[in-house]
């Protein structure tokens, strides 16, 4: 391992301490559900007197968490404790559920981001252009445009034009219907996930989405299930990073987000 007096940190890399957190899992391949607290609050600590010595301002965020750090180092030393059923309280539970969360919304957040450069770079018909691009017509000298131009030599450009388009066609999927554009609604989607959920009660994410498992719809279908859960009407449950989850429908009746309630 190396010297954690020589760690190197690309201090402007980290939106917060959750993220700063999941680059040092990453960085020493921890498992998420297996934290060293002693290892990673000393490295936590070590980005923190680089923030003094660059003078960057620390922000409270980071101040929190390394003072959460500390308190959950000093608990890993006490003896454990058991619930009612026994079983032992492992005091890093509540450091692991909000990585994990952090991760999923920060994924999410990464399509989403993607999806928003797609569309910065297609112009729509309708858009205001300035007039002096839109009035802008490039000026053609006809004279050279034709120059040696003669009537073979077009009927051979012709057919080379031609012989192109034809090898440009797929002999398959020309044959198939028009791909139209999927529209998904989020609070469509919010009604959908609970009719469904209403008549199975518990199900996984990967049975939910299978049926359109296309990029888009398993993001808003997603995004459903952190409202729904938000709202306190499904409980979300994943053994393992990666893994699929499973969903659990805590209500017995359909609303939407303003709490309106609709027919199921």
């Amino acid at each position: 391992m190396d010297d954690l007096n020589n760690v190197t940190f690309k201090l402007e890399k980290f939106e917060g301490p959750m993220d700063l957190l999941l680059h040092l899992i990453d960085k020493e391949k921890i498992s998420i559900y297996d934290i060293p607290v002693a290892q990673l609050t000393e490295q936590y600590m070590n980005y923190l007197h680089s923030m003094e010595e660059m003078n960057m301002e620390i922000t409270s965020e980071f101040l929190v968490m390394a003072a959460y750090l500390i308190k959950l180092k000093s608990r890993m030393l006490l003896p454990k404790q058991k619930d009612e059923q026994g079983d032992e309280i492992d005091p890093r539970a509540e450091l692991v559920e909000r990585l994990i969360e952090y991760k999923m919304c920060k994924y999410v957040s990464e399509e989403l981001r993607e999806k928003h450069d797609e569309a910065s770079l297609v112009l729509f018909k309708g858009s205001t252009l300035p007039p002096e691009v839109e009035n802008y017509e490039e000026k053609v000298d006809v004279s050279k445009l034709l120059e040696g131009l003669t009537l073979p030599k077009l009927h051979d450009v012709f057919i080379s034009l031609m012989k192109r388009t034809e090898e440009r066609i797929d002999p398959v999927r020309s044959k198939f219907g028009e791909i139209k554009k999927e529209e998904i609604n989020l609070s469509d989607k919010m009604i959908e996930l609970q009719k469904f959920a209403l008549t199975k009660r518990k199900f996984s994410f990967v049975e939910y989405v299978s049926k359109h498992p296309t990029k888009l719809n398993i993001i808003v279908s997603f995004l459903g299930v952190l409202e729904l859960m938000k709202m306190g009407r499904m409980k979300v449950v994943q053994k393992d990073v990666f893994d699929d989850f499973d969903i659990e429908f805590l209500a017995d009746d359909i609303v939407m987000a303003d709490n309106t309630v609709v027919d199921a």
